[in-house]
């Protein structure tokens, strides 16, 4: 009961893009489309998850027990980095057309705060190993659902009568505030 309770806080209570508003560059820039989207969320999901199951061993097996657990910042960076640039290869050979859909956005995978966020937190928390795993998880998914919901609505405007002052980012922060408004009714879910 205990791994549900951490999931759903991470997937909708705590959204981590409507709730903590973390990862917004990409939440922004990548939710034109929902394939894109998906893609984004799906390459988020992979990199937090496996940065968690490496930054966690890390940090308790190796960072504390010889007191250089000053250096977890530079360390989870790394880690994350390298989980990337996997990424980004799997990608370039394997799926071209999203690989140069993401651009940019697939390299600053590495400084997607939310990712760092979820391997700190896992520390602050003081999460076992496999409580972590279930964290990064309904973290990752909570970014997909965020970016697919947007992507979805955005999709939605194009055809929609919206004002002239209000069109292009007026519109989408509009709409990201009203995601963020409903995403508050799941405060009361877990208690």
């Amino acid at each position: 009961m205990e791994l549900a309770k951490i999931f759903l806080v991470a997937l909708l209570v705590n959204n981590v893009v409507l709730m903590r508003f973390l990862a917004l560059c990409s939440y922004v820039g990548m939710t034109n489309d929902v394939g894109q989207s998906v893609g984004m969320g799906f390459a988020v999901t992979f990199v937090t998850v496996l940065a968690t199951a490496a930054t966690w061993p890390i940090y308790n097996f190796v960072l504390v027990p010889l007191g250089l657990t000053f250096l977890k910042i530079l360390v989870f960076i790394l880690v994350i980095a390298s989980l990337v640039q996997l990424v980004e290869f799997y990608l370039k050979k394997n799926i071209p057309g999203l690989y140069a859909a993401m651009g940019i956005y697939l390299p600053l995978i590495t400084t997607n705060c939310a990712i760092l966020a979820v391997t700190f937190e896992n520390i602050d928390y003081g999460y076992s190993f496999i409580e972590s795993i279930v964290y990064a998880v309904g973290v990752s998914l909570g970014y997909l659902l965020a970016m697919v919901l947007l992507a979805g609505v955005r999709d939605r405007m194009k055809t929609s009568p919206v004002p002239k002052f209000l069109q292009g980012t007026p519109i989408l922060f509009v709409a990201s505030s009203l995601l963020g408004v409903a995403f508050m009714g799941f405060s009361g879910l877990i208690k």
